[in-house]
């Protein structure tokens, strides 16, 4: 049997995707519940989690780090966000610029991550031919 780790960059940018792909969800609900008195804004953990699980150590190459990485452990989860504050009185902290501003940046991010997925199935396909 062959041994490889070609899908390992892929395996962690497909995470990264879905990750910025569920935010995009909770950004949107966000948005519609910008009027609802009492709700507070989610956002979605995963870089914290990837840095985590990729570690700290300047002496092991970015290679190492993310051929041993757990990618069954690496899970976006969505978390209260300034929970205890509030813009307003009826205790909502959502502010619609700041979500559309973040949604917009999250679309880039996963229109990127999806270019680099892409980009790696062509080096592979290159590197089989």
């Amino acid at each position: 049997m062959f041994n490889s780790n070609a899908f390992d960059y892929i395996n962690v940018l497909d995470k990264a995707a879905d990750a910025s792909w569920t935010r995009n969800e909770v950004i949107a609900n966000n948005i519609a519940n910008v009027d609802t008195p009492g709700y507070k804004r989610q956002d979605i953990n995963f870089e914290d989690e990837l840095e985590k699980a990729l570690g700290n150590s300047r002496y092991i190459s970015m290679d190492t780090k993310v051929a041993n990485l757990k990618t069954t452990r690496l899970d976006a989860r969505v978390v209260n966000d300034y929970s205890n504050f509030s813009y307003r009185l009826d205790g909502n902290n959502v502010d619609i610029d700041t979500e559309n501003v973040t949604l917009a940046a999250n679309q880039l991010k996963y229109q990127g991550l999806t270019a680099s997925i892409t980009s790696e199935f062509t080096n592979l396909s290159k590197a089989a031919t």
